[in-house]
Order: C-alpha cells, then structure tokens, then sequence
C-alpha cells in the first residue's frame, strides 16, 4: 500500500477501514477517486478532506444497509465519529496543530466546558447525562457533524443541523465526544423502538405511511386533560404524521378516539392556551387547535406542577406536523417519494428531540431547535430557507441507501409504503442532476447561514424586551381604560367598514372621502367638524352634564350580579390585557427612540431611506392623489380581493425587521442623586 504522508493518522484510520468494509484495498479507493479529481498542486487541504468525503460517503453506503445492528453493537457510532474527526483534521498539519492545541489547553489547566447557570447551581448527582459524557478523545466540532447528517440524515438534518448541533453540546461547551454522540444515536434507537410498540388509538387504522410520535395518558405516563365547556375528561393522545387522535378514559377501556386531521388543506391553527377552574385562565400549560370547521376550538392541557414543558413540547410537535403539510402544499410536492422523503425527515427530527430529552431532562432542550419547520416558522428568513428545501427537494435520490427514507426502512419502521414506490424509483433517480444538487446546496447553506446571522440579531432585541416588562398594574392604567371606555364603540364601527362587513357604508365612506380629497374640500371637512363638536359642546352645556357626571368613578369592586366565577374570568381577563397594552406601549416607543438616536445602525438608515423618498414623493405628487392612493389601497387590501392579492412574505418582512430592532435600555434609579437633572 502506497504511503500518504500528508494524510493525518485518523484520516488514513478511516480510509483503511473503508476498505475493509467495502472488501476493497485503500489504493484501489484512491484510483477510483482520483479519476475524478485533479487536485492543485500543492492543495493538500482540499484533496486530503475530498478524498475522506469520498471515502466515507462509499462505506457509509454499506453501513446503512444494516444500521440497526450497527448502532447496537457500536460500530456505527465509532466508524461515523472517526469519519467527522477524520473530515476535521484531514492533513498532518492539522493533526499536529490539534496536538499543540490540546498541550497547551493540559498545561493551563483542564479543557475549558461551558455549562449554563441554570446547570451549574445543580449538584452533580441531580446534572443532567451530557456533562459527565466527556472523554479525553479529541471532540467534534460543529462543520463535521454537519457534513456527516448531509450524508445520512440520522443524528442531523443538513438543514437544521447547526441549531441541533449548538443546543445539544451546549452543556459541554459546544464540543461533541465520543460517549455523547454514541448515548445519542442509542437513545435515538431506543426512542425507535419505544414508538413501534404503542399500541393504536381505538376505533382507527393506521394506514402504512402513518407512525406514530408521541404517547402520552398512559398508565405509564403523565395525565392528559381535554377540556369542554366546565368539564374535564382525562384521557390518552397520540400523535402520528398526520393527525393527533384523543381519547377519553373509560371505566375499563378508552374511548373511540377523536381525530383532529393536521394534514388538510385549511386554515387551522394550534396555539397555547391557559385553563383553570370555571374557565378562568390561570394555568397556562394547554394548547388548542382551532379550526374553521368545528364550532369551538379543542383545549388539551398537559399538567405539571411547576413549568410548562410538556406543553410546551406537545405544542411544538403538533406545529411540526401541521407545517410540514403546510409545506407540502404550499410547494406542491405531488411526487409520492418526495413527499415521503419530506415525511422520512420530520419523523426522524421528532425522534432526535425524544433522544435528546432523555439526555437533557434536567434543562430540557428547545424543541424547534431540532425540528425543522417549526423552527423556520419562527426564524427571521426562515421562508427564504424552506424555499430552498424545497427546490432540493425536487432533486431527492429516494433509493439514495442513505436516504431518510432508507433509514427508516433500515431501522424497521417503514417497510410497504417504500416497496410501494419502488417502481418510480429508478424513473426519478436518472432525472437527478448532480451539478444541480451542488448549486442547491449552496444555495441552502447561504439561506441556513443568513437565517442564523439574523436570528441572533432578533434574540438580542428580544433579550432586551424582555428586561422591559416588569410585573405589576398601577391605578392609573385602570384610569386610562376607564377613560378610553368611549372609544370602544368607535372602534368596531371603523373596524366593519375597513373588513367590508357594511358593504353599503364602506361605499359611502370611500365615497365621501375621494369626493372631499379630489375637490380639495378638506379644509371645509375640518371645518365641519370643529363645528359639530361645538355642537355637542353647547348640548352638554345644556343637559348640564357637569352637574350630573361631578367625577369619573374607576370602578375596581365585584359586580354583585355576576357569579364568582365571572368576576374571577373577568379580572384576569382585565389584568392580562392592561399588562399587555402597557408592555407593547413602552416596547414601541422605546424602539422608535432607538431609530431616532441610531441605536439600531441598519433600522435607521432604513428609515431615514424611507421618509427621504417619501419626502419627494409628497414635493412631487399632488397631496390629494397620495391621499386617494393610501385610502384605495386600504380599502382594496381589506376586501376580499386584496386578501387573495395579499403577499404574506411581505408581512412578515415587516414583522422581522420590527422585531429585530432592540429598544433602548431602561434602568429605574431609586437614589435621587442618580436621576437625571
């Protein structure tokens, strides 16, 4: 066998072992590589790591074939960890700066590992399992565990591999060992073989493309509660990839189980929710899924004592499922293998979150950040992404050994409905266009890549608001409901004309306005009603109003005539709404201060864009024609036309960049000689 020099001793480690498992000579590897590769002279980097890909991606062809045994007996997990070490330090330069590197670490002191507060107050003995699954094996980083779920699709997805990468090493300073990823890809074929044995939900049949997620209501498990009216019926829920199932306890046996369909085409939605006793919403650990075709939303709540993680859990999972429909509709994937692909990696993100829970149970882990369209949903840019995902879509191997279906199948969880599709296959595989793929995957990564720059923009933003909203409702918020009282009937009134609910007025009124716009009677339009508030001046003069109405009285008592539960519904109603009006009030001018003063760069260049070319507009045009323009565009944009034109991306644009804007920072002083004079 020929020398490598150049290589690294892990990198020839793995080409060797590559060999042997494809039965095969390292030389013969190499050969067939190079036939297909002219390296530059002197590009060791590029070669060395090409070659490793090459390599790998061919016997990883061979491991899938029997994955199941192979991640029992821990050969998978050693072969694949070995592969991302070797993709990391491919040379024997790397090699030798990783040993430097790992000297001089020793000589301070021991590997430094971040560990978040909320973990570092916990006695070891009650620390979740990551923190002890440190070994003095050189670690993985977060590009090779990347690289290796672009080839199989089993501990990452290529496109949310980065966000599962950070949050499950976060407790080990964002370095991956050995024990930890060979406990993860356990947990996940444990988490595989737990799901096959739940039983079904009574009175259904499964179809083959239907599996189920999650259980919980069980003996085994804790309490689910659907919730109707003032009655609560405990019972058991379960979730497949294509609709939740609930069903009731009985005296011996469950219920037929009501199915709540997340695959269908329609404009349904799955929020949290908080219940309590008498309706009042006190426990905000439920979620509801509303839907245009039932009269009244579902409520399941997940009880717990303390947080609301299994909500919050459930929640994120029944999104997932719901986008992922969404997704595939919106995009129209008619074709059965990539449909299933699509269906392949959702089930699989749902089944790592499961592993990772078990592995993070103390801090448990933010489930969007292993899910893929739930997280996306969220993202700033995140349409931008599924956009890509989609059109790499298009190009899917579906016979691909490694595929996410494949691993499926593999692992025994789907065998018919593959075998069903066998014969498109091999059609649709010769469509495959390699250089396609490689221009998509670009694509994808500088999509993943801006996404995850601009979250961080908007978690800082976030973090900021967040310090802003303090606890606590003062009279004079009571004072100033009290007083906008008189507003609430107006309010509706506006809001039926602008929704067309009065088609008849609304034409009155779009009327009348471009009638006083374009004849320029706007002049005369004020004059009036100054006029008729005089009018209503001297009435009240005359009713003497100010005899009868001396003070204005902020009622905070019980009414008498109601129930305790509606006073109890009613204040917390109340309270919640004042809070909230209060929150966004100050959030909103704090972050207009922060573009006044250029705290936010990018936002006020934006801006100052912005009102610049409305300010030549305003010179150029005739003022009445930009009034007529705004008031036809509401206009249209309310009706039914303007939301079927309505571009949602726009909106959400919108909501980005406004969310992404952090608020000048706030600080109560108590001393008097801290105040500002």
């Amino acid at each position: 066998m020929t020398e490598r020099k150049h290589l690294s001793s892990i990198a020839k480690y793995v080409l060797q072992r590559s060999a042997e498992e494809l039965g095969t000579s390292v030389d013969l590897l190499v050969e067939e590589f190079e036939a297909g590769w002219k390296p530059e002279v002197g590009d060791f980097l590029s070669y060395s790591r090409k070659l490793v890909e090459f390599c790998s991606s061919k016997a990883l062809i061979k491991l899938c074939q029997n994955l199941g045994e192979r991640i029992c007996d821990g050969s998978y997990s050693r072969f694949t960890y070995d592969m991302m070490l070797a993709w990391e330090k491919p040379t024997a330069v790397d090699e030798e700066s990783q040993t430097e590197r790992i000297a001089q670490e020793k000589e301070g002191g021991k590997i430094p590992v971040k560990v978040p507060q909320e973990l570092d107050d916990i006695p070891l003995f009650y620390s979740d399992l990551m923190p002890l699954l440190i070994n003095d094996e050189p670690s993985v980083e977060e590009d090779a565990f990347v690289w290796l779920g672009s080839l199989v699709p089993l501990v990452a997805d290529t496109v949310n591999g980065r966000f599962t990468f950070e949050t499950l090493t976060a407790p080990t300073g964002n370095r991956l060992f050995f024990p930890a990823y060979d406990k993860f890809l356990k947990e996940i074929d444990n988490c595989m073989k737990h799901l096959q044995k739940q039983a079904k939900p009574k009175g259904v049949e499964l179809a083959d493309d239907k599996f189920i997620l999650h259980v919980e209501g069980t003996a085994s498990s804790q309490r689910v509660v659907r919730h109707i009216g003032g009655t609560s019926w405990p019972g058991r829920l379960t979730l497949t990839n294509y609709a939740l199932y609930f069903e009731a306890s009985g005296v011996i046996t469950y219920e037929d189980a009501l199915k709540i369909d997340l695959s269908r085409d329609i404009d349904h939605s799955v929020k949290p929710a908080a219940t309590g006793p008498w309706g009042a919403p006190l426990f905000d650990k439920a979620i509801i899924y509303e839907s245009p075709e039932l009269p009244e939303g579902v409520v399941l709540e997940f009880p717990e004592i303390t947080s609301s993680t299994r909500r919050d859990h459930w929640l994120e999972l029944t999104k997932e499922v719901l986008l992922m429909h969404k997704f595939l509709s919106e995009f129209k994937v008619e074709s059965p293998i990539q449909a299933w692909e699509m269906h392949a990696r959702t089930i699989l993100s749902i089944i790592r979150l499961h592993a990772a829970r078990e592995m993070l149970r103390i801090s448990p882990p933010n489930p969007s950040k292993f899910l893929i369209f739930a997280l996306y949903d969220e993202l700033p840019k995140g349409d931008y992404v599924l956009e890509q995902l989609a059109d790499s879509l298009k190009r899917v191997n579906g016979g691909q050994p490694c595929s996410a279906s494949s691993i499926l199948r593999k692992m025994n969880l789907s065998e018919t409905i593959v075998s069903s599709l066998e014969a498109k296959r091999v059609t649709e595989v010769s469509k495959t266009n390699a250089g396609g793929e490689d221009d998509n995957k670009t694509s994808l990564e500088t999509a993943i890549n801006q996404a995850r720059k601009e979250e961080r923009e908007v978690v800082n933003a976030k973090a900021a608001v967040d310090g802003l909203k303090e606890e606590g409702i003062s009279e004079h918020a009571l004072i100033l409901m009290e007083l906008l009282k008189p507003f609430k009937s107006v309010f509706p009134w506006f809001r039926q004309i602008l929704s067309w609910e009065r088609p008849t007025t609304t034409l009155v009124v779009i009327a009348t306005i471009t009638l006083i716009v374009y004849k320029e009677w706007i002049g005369k339009a004020i004059s009036s009603g100054l006029l008729l508030l005089v009018a209503k001046m001297i009435r009240a003069r005359q009713e003497r109003l100010k005899d009868k109405q001396k003070e204005i009285v902020v009622c905070t008592a019980s009414d008498q005539s109601a129930t305790p539960r509606e006073n109890i519904v009613s204040a917390q109603y109340g309270f919640m709404t004042i809070r909230d009006i209060i929150q966004e009030a100050n959030v909103t001018i704090l972050k207009l201060h922060s573009i006044l003063v250029s705290r936010a760069h990018k936002h006020a260049d934006m801006v100052m864009l912005g009102l610049t070319g409305l300010a030549i507009l305003i010179a150029v045009i005739p003022f009445k024609y930009l009034i007529l323009t705004v008031v036809f565009h509401s206009m249209i944009m309310t009706s039914k036309l303007g939301k079927y034109i309505r571009n949602n991306q726009g909106d959400r644009r919108q909501k980005e960049w406004w969310e992404s804007i952090p608020p000048t920072p706030v600080r109560i002083a108590d001393d008097a000689a801290a105040c500002p004079k």
